[in-house]
């Protein structure tokens, strides 16, 4: 399962309850700075009646073409409402409605791409997960599901849209582990380099605070493109030197995944930065704004908001390993996530009658590379593999195999076959370090990522800004 280790094992629905009073889940991507197309016909042509009626009926036209479906004027209109009511709530002064539409719209945009590629690959998220997120999200704001619901509801969304985002949340989070963080390499080399940095920090680890500002470069961008960008970030950078508020000038004009919450990035163990960001603050005092930073991504304005100690560093008991292996039957178009659990319901009948080992019907059925060593993954430890799938492992005792189980992955068997614990100090130390470096990573590579989803989609703006 080593190679299936997720970027962290926090999955997205449950940073929802940062956002929970805006009950809107607009999690930011990026944009672009497409220039929009003149209206098209709407999707109920106007009659020579009233204009009070001509108004009501051009609600519902078509704002823009994203590949093969639509987004639609109310949908534009509310989730701008949304946001419009979330930056208030943060004291984020409101840039022009017209910039923070295009804002929005972009992101709207990135968002459907996301989820097209999802139904493309097959993920689904069937309304018991859904259900089971939704209690999740209730405990973590200690609320039962009803006074989560009544919450909501306060705030002016309906509760079954608020589900259906949640569900579009989770399916964007599956999509980007799949095309991303199943893919990033970590080297052994750049875990030593990354040992021997840590042995040379002095006066100990720092979090920071930062926001950012992110005026992106598109895909395979000409000179005169990079320069054109360049020349914006420079223009950004003015009138924050003029005095204008960088949350607002993100809100504005930050093509950045944290947009519209004002550019924030949050708190920030030092090692989990990217390390230009490290170096572009390097000499930035606490309020203060770095010169413009260039990333493969595009140029950067960074912005420190506060410093402090990181927590210390507290014993750790040793870990307990457990020797697993599993049966994975992947979720595709072909095959549905019920079809998927039927399946391994069948083959957890045949173990228990002893009609077949587990290790044969593993080179059979499974679809993990594990297969040919009859679902043997080795040993692991804590945070090696999903979270679904180590909480099911975590309560199977020695030998015992599991209902079906369902992660990002697909569904599985699992039988735990050993556990042990050792004195494993060094293991866990690179261990860490490994995940601190994929970290570091990680947001270049979804950005990256996002930015080709963008650029290679079929888009056509039919937006009317009257």
């Amino acid at each position: 399962m080593r190679h299936i280790l997720p970027m962290n094992q926090r999955i997205i629905y449950l940073a929802v309850s940062v956002s929970l009073l805006a009950s809107s889940s607009v999690w930011a991507q990026f944009k672009t700075n497409a220039t929009e197309a003149p209206l098209l016909a709407p999707l109920v042509k106007a009659t020579p009646q009233s204009s009070k009626n001509a108004k009501a009926e051009v609600v519902n036209s078509i704002v823009v073409v994203v590949n093969d479906e639509v987004i639609t004027r109310q949908e534009l209109n509310e989730r701008l409402r949304s946001v419009e009511k979330r930056l208030a709530a943060q004291g984020t002064a409101l840039p022009n409605r017209v910039d923070l539409q295009k804002q929005l719209l972009e992101r709207m945009i990135v968002d459907r791409t996301q989820l097209q590629l999802a139904k493309e690959n097959g993920i689904r998220v069937d309304d018991v997960m859904l259900d089971r997120s939704m209690q999740r999200l209730a405990e973590q704001n200690k609320m039962s599901i009803q006074e989560f619901r009544n919450q909501v509801e306060r705030e002016g969304t309906p509760f079954a849209r608020f589900r259906e985002e949640i569900r579009d949340d989770i399916l964007m989070q599956r999509i980007r582990e799949r095309e991303v963080d199943s893919k990033i390499q970590i080297s052994e080399l750049e875990v030593d380099n990354f040992l021997a940095a840590e042995e040379k920090t002095v006066g100990g680890q720092q979090e920071l605070n930062l926001a950012q500002i992110l005026v992106r470069i598109p895909e395979n961008a000409s000179p005169e493109v990079i320069a054109l960008r360049r020349t914006r970030s420079e223009e950004v950078l003015k009138k924050i030197q003029a005095g204008e508020d960088f949350a607002k000038l993100a809100a504005t004009y930050s093509d950045g995944p944290e947009a519209l919450k004002g550019g924030d990035v949050g708190w920030r163990e030092q090692d989990r930065l990217p390390q230009l960001f490290i170096d572009a603050i390097n000499k930035t005092k606490v309020g203060g704004v770095s010169e413009i930073v260039r990333s493969a991504n595009g140029f950067h304005l960074i912005k420190l908001l506060g410093k402090r100690a990181a927590g210390a560093a507290t014993a750790v008991d040793a870990p307990q390993q457990s020797h697993v292996r599993h049966i994975l039957i992947k979720v595709t178009q072909v095959v549905s996530s019920a079809e998927a659990k039927r399946k391994l319901v069948e083959l957890k009948q045949r173990l228990d009658n002893k009609a077949a080992s587990f290790e044969d019907l593993a080179k059979t059925f499974s679809n993990d590379l594990s297969a040919s060593k009859g679902g043997d993954v080795g040993w692991v430890f804590p945070g090696d593999t999903a979270p679904e799938f180590e909480q099911a492992m975590n309560k199977l005792a020695i030998n015992e195999v599991s209902d079906p189980v369902e992660s990002p992955y697909g569904v599985h068997l699992i039988q735990v076959l050993e556990r042990k614990t050792d004195d494993v100090s060094k293991d866990r130390k690179r261990l860490a370090a490994r995940q601190a470096v994929r970290e570091r990573k990680a947001d270049e590579a979804l950005q990256d990522w996002l930015r080709q989803l963008r650029d290679r989609a079929y888009v056509e703006f039919r937006l009317d800004d009257k």
